[in-house]
């Protein structure tokens, strides 16, 4: 389920409730239901990814980075579709029960609209690597993962909890979030490129490996300023530059992404998606003080 990309799918849904508490009185159960389905959602996610690479030829054992079930032959081809199934049952129910207890009738308009998002939430978590044209072989993963892992993270878990619409502002720590998570995907990618070619293009194959760490550095720079424009418009004290105390993450993390490669950059995921996860939190909190 590589859980290690958990703190990715709750970083937008953590900042998006930490905005939506700071003037909104949000019931705990509805943030209950909204953080088990990202992290059901993630995890549907992450299982699809890895049916689609294995059946499709790209998990062999050429394969620079962690292995994984259907590869090291721990579980069939046809027991993963099972618990696949299971997964989206589970997003299914938690989805439903997030919805029912933000708007408490799911045949209201604005509830039928977070079904269709779902729904569509669903589908994209699949489509990255399944299907007979799955986006994620096209180069498209970087587009998806920003508006999915981003704008409709922050902003929906906002207008969740809220039931009204925020004010512009939001997509600034909505893109910021954006950003880090296409980073995500970007390194994995770069790691990936030898075992990529040929079978999935990706941002970092079309770009390059050089243009494909400048790309890293740019998307990681331009979270920060999206963040730090947040913040200055919202007229917030100092004491909401407590984000910048995540910095050693990225900046060991870029570090990394310049001086190594291949199977040597995989510990550099990690690295980012724990600083991301922090990054938001502690975005979140200065908007509290």
């Amino acid at each position: 389920m590589r859980l290690r990309t958990l703190p990715l799918s709750l970083s937008g849904i953590i900042l998006g409730i930490f905005l939506a508490s700071d003037t909104f009185s949000i019931k705990p159960l509805s943030v209950v239901f909204l953080i088990l389905t990202a992290v059901f959602l993630q995890i549907l996610s992450n299982l699809s990814n890895e049916l689609g690479d294995s059946i499709n030829g790209l998990d062999t054992k050429a394969r620079k980075g962690m292995h994984y079930s259907i590869q090291d032959g721990e579980m069939t081809v046809d027991q993963m579709r099972t618990l696949i199934a299971v997964i989206i049952l589970a997003c299914c129910a938690s989805g439903l029960l997030m919805i029912w207890s933000c708007f408490g009738n799911l045949m209201r308009p604005e509830a039928l609209l977070f079904v269709a998002l779902g729904a569509c939430a669903i589908a994209a978590a699949m489509r990255y690597t399944l299907g007979r044209n799955p986006y994620g072989y096209r180069g498209l993963g970087d587009i998806f993962v920003f508006i999915f892992f981003g704008l409709v993270t922050v902003c929906g878990a906002y207008i969740l909890l809220t039931q009204s619409l925020p004010e512009a502002t939001i997509l600034l720590p909505a893109a910021s979030i954006g950003c880090l998570s296409v980073a995500v995907l970007n390194v994995n990618n770069i790691r990936d490129m030898k075992t990529d070619a040929g079978k999935r293009i990706t941002t970092a194959i079309r770009l390059g490996e050089k243009r494909a760490r400048i790309y890293q550095t740019c998307l990681i720079s331009a979270a920060w300023i999206l963040m730090a424009v947040f913040f200055i418009l919202s007229k917030a004290k100092p004491a909401a530059a407590l984000f910048v105390l995540t910095m050693p993450f990225f900046i060991i993390h870029l570090k990394g992404v310049w001086t190594k490669s291949g199977k040597a950059l995989d510990p550099m995921l990690p690295i980012l998606v724990i600083g991301t996860f922090f990054f938001a939190l502690l975005s979140g909190i200065a908007v509290t003080l």
